[in-house]
């Protein structure tokens, strides 16, 4: 089981289980209703954000706030979720940025903070990330971390608006991210 209350931190990012205090800083961030094309719920939505986050505050995964130093406030959410502790797996998603905090290298440096607990902490063999088929930025910023992919799921995911998605998998491994770090 992962930590509840585990805090993640490096120069930039500070990361931290979301509470119902963030709900407001979140929703504000959430509202541009584009930013949901390739995401579960429109977060632009009350009923779809309470939602979404709901799993989060029931422990179903570890659903963190992402606080950017720099600029001292609140830029998005990511999670740390599907963990497996037998097969030595876990998968990092359900991340969205508002969209001023986009292109600032944020997400990079998030991942690569969550992608070092997971290796050099929890020791894990695999982590896992999926994404749209169609969400070209978010599979090039996989590439970019040091993710291969491997397939693609047909109709895999309900999205909003009642769209199916592909889901396309990305994934690092124990032995890849040795590479990946020695480059940080």
């Amino acid at each position: 089981m992962l930590e509840s209350n585990l805090i993640l931190e490096n120069e930039q990012i500070l990361l931290r289980p979301i509470t119902k205090r963030d709900f407001s800083s979140l929703m504000l961030l959430a509202k541009d209703s584009d930013l949901w094309r390739y995401f579960t719920f429109d977060l632009s939505v009350d009923s779809e954000f309470e939602e979404w986050a709901n799993p989060a505050l029931d422990g179903q995964r570890l659903q963190f706030l992402i606080w950017d130093k720099k600029l001292n406030q609140a830029v998005g959410s990511t999670a740390l979720g599907n963990y497996a502790p037998r097969d030595e797996r876990i998968e990092i998603g359900w991340t969205w940025l508002g969209r001023q905090f986009h292109g600032l290298g944020i997400n990079q440096a998030m991942k690569l903070l969550m992608l070092e607990y997971c290796f050099e902490t929890l020791k894990l063999k695999r982590v896992e990330f999926k994404t749209d088929v169609l969400n070209i930025p978010a599979r090039r910023a996989l590439l970019r971390l040091g993710a291969l992919e491997e397939g693609v799921l047909r109709s895999h995911t309900l999205l909003t608006h009642g769209r199916r998605r592909d889901t396309i998998y990305y994934s690092v491994l124990e032995s890849e991210w040795k590479g990946i770090s020695a480059e940080i």
